[in-house]
């Protein structure tokens, strides 16, 4: 089963409904709940997509989303060598340093999903957007 990373922007299409992104994050989403892929997210995706979601629903609510997310997805973990690596890369986005080297630490994320596919390019794992990497799959 594939081991994938799936960044905030995929996460945050599916539950803004933002088309014609959000089609293709639900197909990836599905793939993890059916147990087709494994899907692996951050504890800073965790927070990120709850401070955005609070801004347009009760924290109840957000609360009862995220654990649904997390019913689907596993969390990779952050550590004090994963911050030092983004800290110290090349990398012009500190968050996605920090996702990129959990994923790395992880040692069996095979690629991340991502609509920010330029954010990544200084990534040693491959980076697909939803729509080709559902494509990808489904060739």
């Amino acid at each position: 089963m594939k081991k994938i990373l799936i960044d905030t922007d995929v996460i945050l299409d599916f539950f803004f409904d933002r088309k014609p992104h959000s089609d293709y994050s639900t197909i990836i989403l599905s793939f993890c709940e059916r147990g087709i892929l494994e899907g692996f997210i951050t504890p800073v995706i965790i927070s990120n997509t709850y401070y955005l979601l609070r801004k347009t629903a009760r924290h109840e609510k957000v609360i009862e989303k995220l654990k649904q997310l997390l019913s689907i997805t596993n969390v990779l973990q952050m550590d004090r060598l994963v911050i030092e690596k983004a800290l110290n890369s090349e990398f012009k986005d500190f968050e996605d340093a920090l996702q990129n080297f959990s994923a790395i630490n992880n040692g069996e994320i095979e690629v991340i999903i991502t609509r920010n596919v330029k954010d990544y390019k200084k990534s040693e794992i491959g980076v697909l957007t939803p729509e080709s990497f559902v494509k990808l799959i489904n060739a």
